[in-house]
């Protein structure tokens, strides 16, 4: 069974990935990094020369190639959930686990970070993320098996609390 981290960018999923990862003795997969390595591009780049669609018909294909293997602990870009054929693929290998921030952590997070391109082009920073969260949050819901909220708790702490989801889940699945 895959662990697959889904939530907006900047929640945590890369770091707390790492470590469950680590903790588990499992390969730690980015669908970001794996679309930029079969790309040859950054995503920034991918974005302007191609558009948003090309980018998620890509993603779209790395989802597919990661939820054919297992034991994987998958780190999503946060835009995933956008397609459901990405969380049928993945919920029939893996445990989907939603990792949530407040704006102002996310905003915090990401601020500087100049591999994510503008989602919207033309809003403020905390406008952006207060509105692709709120129209994407319906799609988290409904995608998650778990939902953890990363404000205020440590790397180690959300790890512990995804390894106890994950036996939980693998002792129903293999009594």
């Amino acid at each position: 069974m895959n662990v697959v981290l889904i939530g907006y960018r900047g929640t945590g999923k890369s770091t707390v990935g790492n470590i469950v990862a680590a903790r588990l003795g499992r390969q730690m997969v980015s669908t970001d990094k794996e679309i930029v390595r079969r790309a040859g591009s950054p995503i920034p780049e991918i974005v302007a020369a191609h558009g948003w669609e090309y980018f998620r018909d890509l993603e779209s294909a790395v989802c597919q190639d990661l939820a054919g293997r297992d034991n994987l602990v998958i780190d999503t870009g946060g835009g995933a959930i956008l397609r459901q054929q990405n969380v049928d693929v993945f919920k029939q290998s893996g445990l989907l686990i939603w990792l949530t921030a407040s704006v102002e952590t996310i905003a915090a997070r990401i601020g500087s970070d100049t591999q994510r391109p503008s989602l919207t082009g033309t809003k403020s920073h905390v406008e952006e993320i207060r509105d692709v969260l709120s129209e994407r949050m319906p799609k988290y819901q409904a995608a998650a098996d778990v939902t953890l909220a990363t404000d205020g708790r440590s790397i180690e702490e959300l790890a512990t609390a995804i390894l106890q989801h994950l036996q939980s889940t693998e002792s129903r699945v293999h009594p």
